[in-house]
């Protein structure tokens, strides 16, 4: 027997059909405005920090008379040349270290008190032992020579027993000295960037790169040339010249 209770069919329902969205045409994203580039500082060099060679020629006439020198007898005990120290005096020539050295030697003073950019007047009262002495670079006078940038360190420190200084070697070639310079005592140079050949006048030349020192007898000759793409610079500490007896 054929049962009679067969299934209906499932008829599938007839979605309509949705049209399709338009799309939105695509924003124009706008990039963002730059920033405008803060422009590194740049910071004029203080007239204050700039030696000035009269200022400096000025103070040299002013502490050699009132040691009752004439410009002869300077230049007798010094070993400079009348003609190069009238110049210093009236600061019409780049000297260089060592011919200043020479000279605060032979007048008794530290050669930093002819770096100040201005002499300090003495105070009536009792002045108190310097403890310490602390500044930056930007803030210290330097002396531009032909060969060296110098920046004499601590010149406030009284009786000091070291000149410290730091120095920028422009000098490439010995070509560029008309000699040697010396001044008694001793040195401990510090190599902070570049590198340096140390020539004596003995001969011999130190290459000296980066974090790399030497301790010498500043009594011998000796000049100092860059020999990196950039300027060396170093650290300088010399003994204090002492007045001779």
């Amino acid at each position: 027997m054929v049962s009679t209770n067969a299934s209906p069919r499932h008829t599938a329902a007839i979605v309509p059909k949705t049209p399709p969205l338009a799309k939105a045409p695509p924003r124009k994203v706008r990039p963002p405005a730059a920033k405008p580039v803060a422009k590194a500082a740049t910071t004029a060099p203080s007239q204050a920090t700039q030696i000035d060679r009269q200022a400096m020629g000025h103070r040299i006439r002013e502490v050699r008379k009132s040691s009752g020198l004439t410009l002869k007898q300077l230049s007798e005990k010094s070993g400079v040349s009348l003609p190069t120290l009238s110049k210093m005096e009236l600061g019409q020539v780049s000297i260089s270290y060592e011919k200043f050295a020479a000279v605060a030697l032979s007048l008794g003073i530290d050669i930093a008190q002819l770096f100040q950019p201005e002499p300090k007047a003495r105070s009536a009262r009792k002045v108190k032992p310097t403890i310490y002495s602390r500044s930056s670079l930007e803030s210290t006078p330097n002396y531009i020579s032909d060969h060296y940038d110098h920046h004499l360190l601590a010149n406030d420190f009284a009786d000091k027993r070291m000149t410290p200084a730091y120095s920028r070697i422009r000098a490439r070639s010995m070509d560029e000295f008309e000699g040697y310079g010396s001044h008694p005592g001793q040195e401990f140079l510090l190599v902070l960037s570049g590198a340096i050949e140390l020539c004596f006048e003995s001969g011999e030349t130190v290459a000296l790169k980066k974090s790399e020192w030497i301790y010498f007898d500043s009594g011998i000759g000796h000049a100092y040339l860059s020999t990196s793409r950039k300027d060396a610079q170093i650290l300088l500490v010399m003994t204090r010249l002492q007045t001779p007896t």
